[in-house]
């Protein structure tokens, strides 16, 4: 039986690795598509969502993933995403996802923005500096 690996990354460990597994189910901004073992290489964006996969002797497998990417290269499959929670029932994974990252999401764009305002207000005051001292 064909089989691929899985390995899902973390920005600070190694969070899947995962021999013999079967297919792979991802979400993405298009829609949710599945991965075999002969599907040819790709590279997908992934948005926040729920993996599926299925693994020799372990069954289905769900994990809620942060916003990331998936690259598939022969058969091998490599997801990369910030954050991700590993668990059994799906609905609470669908919380997970809804509440807890498109939340941090949120908080970290009201920063972003935040920043943004204090670096253009820098910026205006050193342009007001130097006409001064011109």
């Amino acid at each position: 039986m064909l089989s691929m690996t899985l390995r899902v990354l973390l920005p600070f460990e190694l969070f899947v690795d995962e021999t013999a597994v079967a297919r792979i189910v991802i979400e993405t901004a298009q829609g949710a598509f599945g991965l075999l073992p002969r599907r040819l290489d790709c590279v997908a964006a992934l948005v926040p969502g729920i993996v599926t996969y299925e693994a020799e002797g372990r069954g289905e497998v769900f994990l809620a993933v942060d916003e990331g990417v998936l690259v598939k290269c022969g058969d091998r499959v490599v997801i990369s995403v910030r954050r991700a929670v590993r668990g059994k029932d799906l609905a609470r994974l669908r919380d997970v996802v809804e509440q807890e990252f498109l939340t941090l999401d949120a908080q970290q764009e009201d920063m972003r923005a935040a920043m943004a305002r204090l670096e253009s207000g820098f910026l205006r005051r050193f342009a007001t500096l130097q006409d001064h001292v011109s």
